[in-house]
C-alpha cells in the first residue's frame, strides 16, 4: 500500500539583512529602509513504496523573500509597506521534509546566496510604488 503526500509547510523566516535608498523627491530627500527575511515553503511529494520497490518521496522547498520598507521624510512624513518576493530560490530533497530540514537549509543559503542582491532587485521592484507615495506627499516644511 502507497501513501500518496501532498502537505504544505511553512519553516521559520530567516533574517536576509538590511537596504537602505536615499530617494531625491521634489518633496524633499527620503530615507528608504529595507530589511528582509527569507521564508521556506516546503511540501511532501510523492509516495512510501512498501519493502522492496522505490520510494518516490521527495521534499520539494520554494525560498520567498519577505520584504519591510520603511521610509522617511525628515521628521514630517513616514509610511511603510510590506511585499514578498516569490520564489527567489526552489529545489528538492529526496525523503521526508521532517528529516531533511537542516541539508534544505544549507540547500535553501546556497541558491538564494546574497540576499542583499535580492533586497536591491526589491528596492528597485518597489521604486514605482515608493515613487507614487511620494508624489502624494505635501512639500517639505521649511525649517527657517
Amino acid at each position: 500500500m502507497s501513501l500518496a503526500i501532498g502537505a504544505m509547510l511553512l519553516a521559520a523566516a530567516t533574517p536576509a539583512g538590511a537596504h537602505q535608498v536615499t530617494v531625491q523627491h521634489p518633496s524633499g530627500p527620503v530615507q528608504a529602509d529595507y530589511r528582509g527575511t527569507v521564508q521556506v515553503e516546503h511540501r511532501q511529494l510523492g509516495t512510501v513504496a512498501p519493502g522492496g520497490r522505490p520510494s518516490t518521496l521527495r521534499c520539494a522547498w520554494t525560498a520567498h523573500l519577505s520584504v519591510d520598507r520603511a521610509a522617511t521624510r525628515g521628521q514630517d512624513a513616514s509610511f511603510s509597506r510590506s511585499f514578498v518576493r516569490n520564489d527567489v530560490a526552489s529545489g528538492s530533497r529526496p525523503g521526508w521534509c521532517s528529516t531533511n530540514r537542516d541539508a534544505i537549509a544549507r540547500d535553501v543559503a546556497a541558491r538564494v546566496g546574497d540576499t542583499g542582491r535580492h533586497l536591491a532587485l526589491a528596492a528597485g521592484e518597489d521604486r514605482p510604488i515608493l515613487d507614487a507615495e511620494l508624489d502624494r506627499l505635501p512639500p517639505a516644511r521649511s525649517t527657517s
